[in-house]
């Protein structure tokens, strides 16, 4: 008597199988978007919807320590246009901590001091928050997409 091989139990699978999986692939495709930009927007938020409690706050408080920190070190924002190119990719790192990247006028009121050792490094700060965001936001999209756990 032979026995069955080890992929047999694939030709066994039901129809009503194979559409739930296409439902939740569909659910996936639609939902992973949107949870990501939920979690540009409001670092962490995405991971919490996502029943990731501890990664979520994390993300938050980093996110939110490394752009309050620069914001009160008077780091440079850059601002979305711009004819330096080092200023467009500045852009694109401070532009991912979400919501503290609209918030720095309302924290960081004098404006930037890049002329101090101080100014320098918090421009340092605010990028590493926006960049430590963009992170998150691919680890929530991944997620959502079921290829990370």
């Amino acid at each position: 008597m032979t026995e069955p091989a080890a992929n047999d139990s694939l030709q066994y699978s039901s129809p009503d199988i194979e559409k739930s999986a296409e439902k939740n692939s569909l659910k996936r495709m639609i939902a992973a978007p949107f949870l990501s930009l939920l979690s540009w927007a409001v670092p962490g938020l995405g991971h919490a919807l996502l029943g990731k409690w501890g990664r979520g706050l994390a993300l938050f408080a980093t996110v939110a320590g490394l752009a309050v920190a620069g914001y009160w070190m008077r780091g440079e924002v850059f601002a979305p246009h711009s004819p330096d190119p080092f200023g467009t990719l500045g852009f694109l790192a401070d532009s991912g901590s979400g919501i503290f990247y609209y918030m720095a006028r309302l924290i960081e009121t004098a404006g930037a001091d890049v002329s101090r050792a101080a100014g320098d490094y918090g421009t340092r700060f605010i990028a590493a928050a926006g960049v430590v965001n963009w992170i998150g936001v691919f680890d929530v999209f991944e997620i959502a997409m079921g290829r990370r756990a």
